[in-house]
């Protein structure tokens, strides 16, 4: 057991934890894709999405027909943007009924062949989906961790089954608003290790430097390959 991760605070609950705050939005972005073409919010912005997609188009250890997936998908934007990159085995899962009916409207009218969007719960018991090279998290482990309902349960619930999800040399990038650098290193220390930092635009504030967005490539402890 890490002792360090479970020595670190909880952030505070707040509604973007809930699958109901989820629900609700999804079913408003699915009116106006319905309704004007709108495929809704990118979650951390495009910026965030297109500094991974970036790192793993460059990374020589990860090939386009490698089986990837995006861990609350949401409306399926970094699947589709991989696509059009030239990856062919994408799957998107998302504990948000209205999030997979949004992704897969999207989908069907831009003709997307090569995307699977499934619903699927990453902390529920019965998380079925095994042998992926890439995982992808951006936003979903911060939202787990906001939830009022045992975060810390439902974060460790996250770890057992991505551990599930990846090949022994898989590869899970993950993108964090909340969690600093070092924090994420903190909680997956105990079988996994930062193979590489993808860098974003630093600000200074109160003498203080950082990054809005903290995403870190990470792989079991026993395939480092390094960056």
């Amino acid at each position: 057991m890490n002792m360090e991760a479970d020595k670190l605070e909880e952030l505070l609950p707040s509604e973007l934890g809930t699958k109901e705050y989820w629900d609700s939005a999804y079913i408003v972005e699915i009116e106006n894709f319905k309704n004007n073409g709108d495929v809704g919010e990118v979650w951390f912005g495009e910026e965030s999405a297109t500094r991974i997609i970036r790192w793993l188009t460059k990374f020589d250890q990860v090939s386009r027909d490698d089986p990837v997936i995006d861990v609350g998908c949401g409306n399926g934007m970094m699947l589709f943007e991989l696509m059009e990159e030239g990856f062919t085995n994408l799957t998107g899962v998302d504990y948000s009924e209205k999030a997979i009916e949004l992704a897969n409207r999207i989908a069907l009218e831009r003709e997307s062949t090569n995307i699977k969007f499934m619903l699927c719960d990453i902390v529920g018991e019965e998380v079925d989906l095994r042998d992926y090279k890439v995982v992808l998290d951006k936003g979903t482990y911060d939202a787990i961790s906001l939830s009022p309902e045992n975060a810390h349960a439902q974060r460790k619930a996250y770890k057992a089954n991505l551990t599930k999800l990846l090949r022994p040399e898989g590869l899970f990038v993950i993108a964090s608003c909340n969690w600093t650098e070092e924090e994420l290193r903190q909680h997956f220390d105990s079988d996994f290790a930062v193979s590489a930092v993808i860098p974003a635009p630093k600000f200074q504030f109160g003498g203080k430097v950082g990054s809005s967005v903290t995403t870190l490539v990470f792989q079991h402890k026993n395939n480092e390959t390094g960056s």
